[in-house]
């Protein structure tokens, strides 16, 4: 359902651009006369540079510049995914820096005994001579209705199309850089979403919930009752079009399990007798803008409303999932020396998994249990496993780091740079498929204590320090 829906929301967007686009493009009559075909053979290369030269001379007003872009974004929505490509490499390489004039910028500035002036001046000149042709070309379309959600859209694309293409990484690294100065969170508008929202809006949220599918109208109905709350975050250039969904359950004590927590039978609670509000759910809801920050505190927002919304909520925390624990895991225990498993169980965890796999490798019994087929079903082997899994993914939450000193995990990041710390490991807390073979189970509790979220913040954003619970501690050390 969820891609069903995404498709059908996709092409609508590609629809409604052209529709926002063709008048805008047809006030400038003659500049260019009929669309490539879809595929951009090589007959249509030359007409398309000559248009995108067009945009990038400054002939006439405001007017004449945006018809032109507008006329170029309508040439990219009419082809196909081998057509977009093809364009973007002709942008990309075509419209590229010109390296003649850097290497001279770059030697201007190397001359001895230039002024103050003539030092600024070069500096500016390199600057100028850095910036490619296509960058400005693609800022045009922020003055355009629906440009900045063509951009991001295109981006989405770009991510599917540069992997093995040098030049079209780099535009993809120029234009994130383009999109990051235009995103942050005190740009973003924050809105509630309820049963009564519009029903685009709803079916959004169907089709954009990242973290656990909604699985229907009646599941988002359950998510949307009185003791739920979804919070949706809007960019002011694309107000129809949410960038975040939050999701967030008002309970009477700390969630554990993400299946009691989502099961549509539970009882619907008083909110306002409750002491405890869950973020279950944080989705980004555009492709285009992976991996760039709207900017710390986002949580911080809506935990403010909460508190003010109900004044009995004493405990603000997720229930999050650990996407790539078994991947880190199953790395160090697939490691080429010998004693690669011996080095992370402790002597009583490894007595207590031999007991239970008299066939298993002597040196992969862990490996051998993890491999046993719903083994979280059978006591013993649950039993057994639950100490060490939940000590080594402690240690992957909190001490294992990126280059820049930052916790790998990418969920932890984002709680850990909003200010939250770790709270508590839930054993068993995701036994669905995808939790089983993404975090052997395990969820992570983070906490958002109002009068330590900046505090925490500047801890883990400045010096790499991850604030734990005494209980995450006690695992560390077990």
């Amino acid at each position: 359902m969820n891609e069903t829906t995404r498709v059908s929301l996709l092409n609508r967007t590609v629809q409604n651009l052209r529709d926002v686009w063709r008048d805008m493009a047809d006030r400038t009559s003659g500049i260019f006369s009929a669309s490539p075909s879809p595929s951009l053979p090589d007959k249509d290369v030359e007409p398309l540079q000559d248009q995108m030269r067009d945009c990038l001379e400054a002939r006439g007003g405001e007017v004449s510049a945006r018809s032109r872009a507008a006329n170029l974004g309508r040439t990219y929505l009419s082809l196909n995914p081998q057509g977009r490509k093809r364009f973007l490499q002709i942008l990309a390489h075509d419209f590229s820096v010109d390296h003649a004039a850097v290497d001279q910028a770059i030697a201007a500035l190397q001359r001895s005994n230039l002024t103050m002036a003539e030092r600024l001046q070069s500096e500016q000149a390199l600057r100028d001579a850095l910036r490619p042709p296509w960058l400005r070309l693609l800022t045009q379309f922020n003055g355009l209705p629906e440009g900045v959600h063509f951009l991001v859209d295109l981006r989405a694309e770009l991510l599917t199309f540069c992997k093995d293409d040098p030049l079209l990484i780099a535009l993809e690294k120029e234009l994130k850089e383009l999109l990051t100065t235009w995103f942050d969170v005190g740009f973003l508008e924050m809105r509630r979403i309820t049963w009564n929202s519009p029903a685009t809006l709803l079916e959004k949220l169907i089709a954009y919930e990242a973290v656990h599918a909604i699985q229907g109208w009646d599941d988002l109905k359950k998510r949307l009752d009185s003791d739920r709350r979804c919070y949706a975050f809007f960019h002011p250039r694309m107000p129809d079009e949410p960038l975040i969904f939050v999701e967030v359950a008002l309970l009477n004590g700390m969630a554990d399990n993400i299946q009691a927590l989502l099961d549509e039978d539970a009882p619907v609670i008083d909110p306002l007798r409750a002491d405890t509000a869950i973020f279950y759910s944080i989705s980004n809801a555009q492709t285009g803008l992976a991996g760039i920050s709207f900017g710390n505190f986002l949580i911080k927002r809506v935990v403010d409303v909460l508190a003010s919304e109900f004044k009995g909520l004493k405990i603000f925390a997720t229930l999050s999932p650990i996407p790539r624990f078994r991947t880190w895991l199953d790395t160090q225990l697939a490691a080429a020396t010998p004693d690669a498993e011996a080095k992370l169980l402790t002597p009583s965890e490894r007595k207590a998994l031999d007991s239970l796999v008299s066939d298993a490798v002597p040196d992969r019994v862990l490996q051998t249990l993890l491999t046993q087929s719903a083994w979280y079903t059978k006591p013993e082997f649950a039993k057994a496993l639950k100490a060490p899994l939940m000590r080594l993914c402690a240690h992957y939450l909190v001490e294992e780091k990126r280059r820049d000193g930052k916790a790998l995990d990418r969920v932890a990041h984002f709680h850990l740079s909003n200010g939250a710390r770790i709270e508590r490991l839930d054993w068993l807390g995701n036994t669905s498929q995808e939790g089983i073979a993404q975090s052997a189970g395990m969820m992570v509790n983070y906490r958002y204590k109002l009068d330590d979220i900046e505090a925490n913040h500047e801890a883990y954003t400045g010096e790499g320090r991850v604030r734990i619970s005494s209980s995450v501690r006690g695992l560390l050390r077990a």
